[in-house]
């Protein structure tokens, strides 16, 4: 978590410029959030410890009415904790502020420890064999939920100089009974108030070995962290290029995608295209037709995936989705048609729409849909790959839309493509199919039995704004 001052404070310094901003940007959404879940954490150890400080029996052996540590610690430190997890939701907690909580932490952790020797009326020394200092790899595992090594250094050092200057302060302090305070008798200092240099050494020496270790396996895991928020953005931005069943097919492939990836099945591919939409662009602004072109396809892209399409690609002022493609299925073809309808739909909705923000001509949308079997999936070669839909299919669906022109019409199919969608579940609208047997489609070499879709608008289109 850091302010939006120090949002690039967390992060590794060296080669950071090399991170796109958005990719930061990631990681310190997840920084924010992991620095809440320590909070919660925190909260988590304070309540767990009141509960079994109420529930365990007392310690014999305390002298007179010392005010008890624990309570006063598990409430400071409560209350600190609140308000560092108050400024984790806010957002409003920059670097230092964690790295100095984390010294705070071991600062009350080694001021509870050092207030046993005055509850026990015992020497200094005898804080030192408090079993508590283990609480010490606590607070430095808690840092490692924020995937950054330098936090985790940060309570690691704080509770090494902790525990150092208690020795210092034992040390320095005569056990009154004429003997040295230091000892090289291990039985000595397990049953006596002496310190052993070497034992106490030893725990500072974990300390840091562990704060080494973890700090190494997290700075491991951030690298693993980065890399992960990099290729989770790459597939955002590859879903803008691709249909979300294309980017993960290509996603969660087991090998690397080629084009001997590709397979025959049956589907069913629509074209849709804005009739003369040369000659009109060619009369207005460029902006106004990247805006045009934009709502445009808004409509028919939410037409063609309402109704199990997949948008394959953008063709100028194109549309080129299939059904079945990306995942085979058993109602390719009853899914085009009634993308069909829809689509022819979304057209005069988007008309209307024009209208009613000024644009009063209209402009005419043809589509031409046709089902049949086709080669889907990557295409080309080691270099550039193209996740398409290939074949005699594709070839006609592109005819039947340009083939409009000739009928007069504002969509065609074929026979067998219509039979094929009653097939699978289509109900065909009554008056709005007329047959149109025996065409010459020009670029197919053989006579085609055609069905065109009369779809009119209604007397009155709701507008809905993209």
């Amino acid at each position: 978590m850091s302010s939006a001052g120090d949002a690039e404070a967390p992060l590794p310094r060296r080669g950071m410029q090399r991170i796109p901003v958005r990719v930061r940007e990631a990681i310190r959404r997840r920084e924010e959030r992991a620095e809440i879940l320590i909070g919660w954490a925190q909260v988590a150890i304070v309540v767990l410890f009141s509960v079994l400080y109420a529930l365990a029996p007392r310690a014999a052996g305390s002298v007179g009415d010392q005010i008890e540590p624990v309570p006063l610690f598990l409430s400071v430190y409560g209350l600190f904790t609140l308000l560092r997890l108050s400024l984790a939701y806010q957002r409003m907690a920059p670097a230092w502020f964690l790295h100095l909580s984390s010294a705070f932490d071991m600062a009350l952790l080694m001021a509870l420890i050092w207030s046993f020797h005055l509850q026990y009326g015992q020497h200094p020394s005898f804080y030192l064999k408090a079993p508590t200092q283990a609480y010490v790899f606590i607070f430095i595992a808690l840092r490692a939920l924020r995937f950054d090594p330098q936090y985790v250094i940060s309570a690691g050092l704080s509770a090494a100089v902790g525990w150092l200057v208690m020795v210092i302060y034992a040390v320095s302090h005569d056990p009154g009974d004429g003997k040295e305070i230091i000892t090289r008798n291990y039985v000595e200092y397990m049953t006596m108030n002496r310190v052993l240099i070497g034992a106490e050494f030893d725990k500072i020496i974990s300390i840091l070995v562990v704060t080494g270790v973890l700090g190494l396996a997290i700075w491991a895991a951030r690298r693993l962290l980065i890399t992960a928020v990099r290729e989770e953005e790459a597939a955002k931005d590859l879903q803008r290029f691709f249909a979300p069943e294309v980017a993960t097919a290509i996603l969660t492939a087991d090998d690397r995608v080629a084009s001997s990836h590709s397979e025959a099945r049956e589907v069913a591919v629509m074209f849709v295209d804005i009739r003369n939409f040369t000659r009109f662009a060619a009369g207005i602004h460029e902006n106004d037709v990247a805006r045009l072109l934009a709502g445009y396809r808004s409509f028919i892209v939410d037409a063609v995936q309402r109704n199990g399409g997949t948008i394959d690609k953008f063709l100028g002022d194109g549309v080129m989705a299939t059904f079945g493609a990306v995942t085979a299925s058993e109602t390719y073809a009853a899914d085009g048609m009634r993308a069909l309808l829809a689509v022819l739909d979304a057209a005069d909705r988007w008309n209307a729409y024009r209208a009613s923000e000024g644009f009063h001509q209209p402009l005419r949308v043809n589509a031409g849909l046709a089902a049949g079997r086709a080669i889907c999936g990557p295409v080309g070669d080691q270099h550039h790959l193209e996740y398409t839909v290939v074949g005699d299919t594709v070839n006609l669906a592109a005819k039947l839309e340009g083939h409009n022109k000739v009928e007069g019409s504002r969509a065609l199919t074929t026979a067998a493509t219509l039979a094929l969608a009653e097939q699978q579940g289509f109900e065909t609208p009554p008056g709005q199919f007329r047959a149109c047997p025996e065409r010459a489609i020009e670029g197919i070499g053989q006579i085609v039995d055609l069905v065109m879709i009369s779809h009119a608008a209604p007397a009155a289109v709701a507008v809905r704004h993209r």
